[in-house]
């Protein structure tokens, strides 16, 4: 059940209103239905819970990482205890299906619990000197307080994720979620506090996304911000975070390419690229945005991945069938339409799909969408669709695919299908992308680095380099004359 009109702002161990008394309605994307009231905090909360992180640092930062880890532990275990009510609430306030939903939740406690164990190993280095009478050492320490804002297509998992390696690490954090799906952050938090984190450690602000933004960006005490969203706020962070030289981890937009080759498996490489592009609707950076198919086997390949398309259910994502849930809000099926109209405009031929889903229900469904005669220019080729429309576009050789798949100010994620070793070993090395794929499109796990190049973000999340992005290295040289 969702609480109505709750106090959604956590800071110092209390839950409270806004000081302005003012609420957001949140709503049901499948149906458009209120579902709940959270505060709507603003610059003055932000610094409040900022200040209160700032004063748990004091003790935060000195406790062992054994008391921490078994906090997160006990975290993880009663969301995995209870992930079948997370993810009906995420369901609810995000659309995706319920079955993505509770995975999603159980992913989100699988973070927690990697970062429980990684908590004891924050290793530092005895350096040999050259200098006989020295002894060099590097101690790993916590940076402080950390700004975490979070994404609504992931409204779980990004939070543990981020909060999780912090809370490893000795930081404390203030923790501003998505306008969308607050509720899902709202829930976490009560989860670290039942397992005994104490006050102020980690705080929450739902509200106003530019004021609170402002506020970690010009609040020297927030030492680093790590953000996932689009790489247009990315770059805003970046310039206006150069103040107080704050560092910063992001993870930002993506333009996945997905490379099948004459010698891959059709099937897998079929039910993979659906797997895919159409998890999450489509909303989810790192799945396909461009299917390049080598031209051997693109009829064959593109009618039985058609076929696939045809046969997935759109609904409501709290209804036991359903396999596609809607868009998140009304821009999400704007942008849509305008990729496919531009496409079918410059000669895109749609295979399968291409308008809104009608229905008894009043959210923002879109149907899933193939396209063919694709050329390069067309929107959807250069820009994030995040949606479930997927271009196919045929390649003759190795050369011209990685150059086409390399044309893109993205780095994210990639993929290729062949079952050739030195292949997926030679294009793999010389695709432009932090995350690359070999038959396999699902390569996020805890223990596993997570993160882009060039315009797709800065620093990693996920094993043991996620923590390694919230501790300070620090050298201490000791003279012994």
């Amino acid at each position: 059940m969702i609480e109505k009109n709750i106090d959604s702002i956590f800071i110092n161990g209390q839950w409270q209103g806004a000081t302005s008394k003012e609420t957001e309605t949140i709503y049901n994307p499948a149906t458009l239905k209120a579902i709940t009231e959270v505060s709507f905090g603003g610059k003055a909360e932000a610094q409040n819970a900022i200040q209160a992180a700032s004063d748990a640092f004091k003790i935060w930062g000195q406790t062992t990482g054994r008391k921490r880890s078994r906090i997160l532990y006990k975290a993880s275990e009663i969301m995995l205890e209870e992930s079948d009510r997370l993810g009906e609430i995420l369901t609810t306030e995000q659309g995706k299906p319920l079955n993505e939903a509770i995975g999603e939740v159980k992913g989100a406690a699988n973070f927690l619990l990697w970062y429980a164990e990684e908590a004891s190993r924050g290793y530092g280095e005895l350096i040999p000197s050259s200098v006989k009478s020295k002894r060099l050492m590097v101690v790993p320490q916590p940076i402080g307080v950390i700004g975490a804002i979070t994404p609504w297509n992931f409204p779980s998992s990004m939070i543990t994720r981020k909060i999780g390696p912090a809370l490893a690490a000795g930081c404390t954090v203030v923790l501003k979620p998505s306008p969308e799906t607050p509720i899902s952050a709202i829930e976490i938090v009560k989860i670290l506090e039942r397992a005994g984190l104490p006050k102020g450690v980690v705080n929450l602000v739902t509200g106003d996304s530019q004021a609170i933004g402002e506020a970690f960006l010009q609040n020297k005490d927030v030492r680093l911000i790590t953000f996932t969203g689009s790489t247009k706020v990315g770059k805003y962070l970046m310039r206006e975070s150069s103040e107080h030289v704050k560092k910063l981890s992001l993870e930002l937009g993506g333009h996945a390419p997905i490379i099948v080759f004459d010698d891959a498996d059709i099937d897998k490489a079929v039910s993979l690229s659906l797997g895919s592009k159409f998890r999450n609707n489509g909303q989810t950076c790192i799945c396909a945005n461009r299917l390049y198919v080598h031209e051997s086997i693109q009829e064959k390949f593109t009618n039985r991945l058609a076929d696939q398309v045809k046969q997935l259910k759109l609904g409501n994502g709290l209804t036991t069938d359903t396999d596609l849930g809607p868009l998140i809000n009304e821009n999400a099926a704007k942008k849509v339409q305008a990729h496919l109209d531009d496409a079918v405009e410059k000669g895109a031929s749609i295979i399968t799909g291409g308008c809104k889903w009608k229905s008894d229900l009043d959210g923002y469904f879109y149907q899933p969408t193939i396209l063919s005669n694709i050329t390069d220019d067309m929107t959807i080729m250069n820009e994030e669709t995040f949606g479930p429309v997927l271009p196919i576009q045929s390649f003759t050789d190795e050369e011209t695919v990685l150059r086409k798949a390399n044309n893109t100010d993205y780095g994210l994620a990639a993929y290729i299908f062949t079952e050739k070793t030195s292949r997926a070993i030679r294009v793999s090395e010389r695709l432009e992308y932090g995350i690359v794929g070999v038959n396999d499109v699902f390569p996020a796990l805890p223990e596993a680095p997570f993160g882009g190049i060039k315009q797709s973000g800065i620093g990693k999340e996920g094993g043991h380099h996620g923590m390694h992005e919230f501790l300070e290295m620090k050298y201490i040289s000791i003279s012994l004359d």
